[in-house]
């Protein structure tokens, strides 16, 4: 069953800042008898451009404005109606031209609800998932224009506007126009299904591959590719052959033809630029077309011409092209025949310097500080002796976030074999323990994911960026076949109580006997940290500390004492660990007795035991 039918169309959140709908804000235009205005999304130079002023003299254009006889969609959206502007999002719009082939993911995205019928109010909405959730954007139809014509993306018919609407909404998603520069076709075909990427090297692909890619367009998923590039000077550079590198494309269909007494196989592919295209064989005007059947060429071909798509045999994809990326809307594997049902684990955790953003395997010191995943996979696949697994480890709103200077962290991920019983595990388990499984790489993209088959147990998952330090905040979607026991690593503090408090605003001499004691343990605890003696710990340090004067703490707590205590340099001097500790050992005094554990998961914090604490801590 594909994600994409997981979330009815009623169930998508509104976007606008007031709250409202897109019927609402329609039905308040139509009885104010105005065009919408949108006030999340204003026409001007700042929804363009955030890094640089405005290069072209743009003047925002209604439809009404640019034709006579504006439609939302003429015949039918299909790949041809995707024509790249001046703005290098590429990649966004061979995701679209392959949304074109499947006609119910496009009614998720492009709602049929609206057009520049009797109903029209100057606005429209489309639908992206985010984060494990469906969103409705809602935006006007004022478009960047010069001279009467758009220049950004637009349809080969002047009159159609569906898909120059469709990127204005998935730029106000992303901030501005410019937030859509570069970027993976995986991205938005996630954004546009909910479902989960995988992608392949040509030169180091199974040997199956067409396969491979023929079982994944036969299941509707959808599919892209590009050619590396070993400098920016190479950026869209034309090669010989046609083809331009660093550049996305949408392949849009396979086939195996009756060539010469053999099978060949062939792919189809598109340039949204709507032109240039490969001229090698099996091109639109080769050679290698006359002597196939010619029923079947008038099948394959399509009265094709000058649109930027074309056919290539196999052979030469592999040879001119270095990635596939392809978007499952099932986790099910290409690899085999076997259809699942999955099951879907969905948790958020955050990278915050100088408390859990502890970096990769390399940095031994701080790499137990990441965010820790406790994954129990109970039972074998039907007809196996393991289990199958794909996690998913993605970055949230960081094209969002990059008027702000930030981009994309370098992430990945390792899964450990968990000890029973143990909650957040030190820095020696990771030093004498290897991983069992792990993501292939560290990179730079929004989300990265593996599928792994393995033996029924319990797991730690630890998600990590490359160097410590760096922030960001991340999801991972965990899909087993069989219901899988996930618990984030979370535990409220236990911590025995001994002090009997009178409220006289004096210590008894008893009383200052135990405190003394504690603070004895304190300042040991403290020195036994300030290994340099620089009368400073580091904030990473900080759990060790707290565990081992009795105070069990839990990710998000820890997260907010090191943004608390902690310097620039991510240390926590004497003062500030004394004040940080006597405020937890207060905050504890009402719950008296011995081992009082409080246990909760990642969900319910927000309105748990947690909060008394953090209330009280900042």
């Amino acid at each position: 069953q594909p994600f994409i039918c997981k979330w009815p169309f009623n169930n998508s959140i509104s976007t606008q800042g007031d709250g409202k709908t897109f019927e609402q804000l329609r039905q308040e235009c139509l009885q104010k008898k105005r065009l919408f205005e949108d006030p999340d999304f204003p026409a001007c130079d700042s929804s363009l451009y955030y890094s640089q002023s405005v290069p072209i003299n743009f003047e925002w254009k209604r439809p009404g404005e640019l034709c006579e006889n504006p439609e939302f969609i003429v015949g039918g959206a299909d790949r041809t109606d995707i024509c790249q502007g001046a703005l290098g999002d590429c990649w966004l719009l061979a995701a679209i031209a392959s949304l074109t082939l499947h006609k119910e993911t496009l009614a998720r995205v492009v709602p049929n609800d609206q057009g520049f019928d009797r109903s029209y109010a100057g606005i429209f909405h489309f639908q992206f998932w985010q984060h494990n959730r469906w969103l409705d954007v809602v935006v006007d139809d004022r478009l960047p224009a010069v001279r009467n014509r758009l220049v950004l993306l637009h349809s080969a018919s002047n009159n159609e506007f569906w898909s120059a609407l469709l990127e204005k909404a998935y730029a106000k998603l992303n901030g501005s126009y410019e937030s859509l520069k570069g970027g993976s076709t995986l991205e938005a075909m996630e954004d546009f299904t909910g479902g989960v990427g995988e992608t392949y090297e040509t030169k180091s692909a199974p040997t199956d591959l067409f396969n491979i890619m023929k079982k994944a367009y036969d299941r509707g998923s959808m599919m892209g590719c590009s050619i590396d590039i070993t400098s920016s000077a190479e950026s869209e550079a034309q090669t010989a052959s046609g083809l331009v590198k660093g550049h996305a494309y949408s392949i849009t269909g396979l086939e195996e033809v009756n060539y010469r007494g053999k099978k060949v196989k062939l792919i189809r592919i598109r340039n949204p630029w709507g032109q240039v295209e490969w001229n090698g064989a099996w091109s639109d005007e080769s050679r290698e077309w006359n002597v196939i059947d010619s029923s079947e060429k008038k099948r394959i071909l399509q009265n094709s011409m000058d649109d930027g798509e074309f056919w290539m045999e196999f052979e030469d994809f592999k040879a001119n092209y270095d990635k596939i990326e392809i978007c499952n809307l099932t986790p099910d594997s290409l690899t085999d025949e076997t259809k699942r049902k999955w099951e879907v684990n969905m948790f958020e955790g955050n990278w915050i310097r100088g408390s859990t953003a502890g970096g990769c395997r390399n940095f031994i010191d701080t790499f137990w500080t990441n965010p820790q995943f406790k994954l129990t996979l109970l039972h074998a696949d039907d007809n196996n002796d393991k289990c199958s697994v794909v996690i998913a480890l993605m970055q949230k709103n960081r094209r969002a976030l990059r008027k702000e200077g930030l981009d994309l962290q370098t992430i990945g991920f390792a899964l450990y074999e968990a000890p029973a019983d143990e909650d957040h595990l030190g820095k020696d388990f990771f030093r004498y323990n290897g991983s069992k499984a792990r993501s292939k790489t560290y990179i730079n993209v929004r989300e990265i994911s593996e599928r792994f088959t393995l033996p029924p147990g319990n797991y730690l998952l630890v998600p990590t960026t490359f160097q410590p330090h760096d922030e960001a905040d991340f999801i991972i979607r965990i899909f087993s076949e069989k219901a899988a026991g996930t618990m984030y690593d979370i535990y409220a503090t236990s911590l025995d109580r001994s002090i009997q408090v009178d409220n006289s605003g004096q210590l008894e001499f008893q009383e200052f006997k135990v405190f003394w004691e504690k603070m004895k343990k304190w300042i040991m605890l403290f020195i036994s940290y300030d290994t340099d003696r620089s009368g400073k710990m580091s904030s990473y340090e900080l759990r060790i500390a707290l565990k081992a004067a009795g105070m069990h703490l839990n990710t998000k707590l820890l997260q907010l004492l090191g943004l608390r205590f902690a310097d620039e340099n991510y240390d926590i001097d004497f003062d500030d660990y004394l004040t940080c500790i006597v405020r937890l050992e207060n905050m504890f005094s009402e719950y008296q007795g011995t081992s009082t554990v409080y246990t909760y998961t990642y969900e319910m914090n927000n309105v748990g035991y947690v909060n008394i604490i953090l209330g009280s801590i900042v």
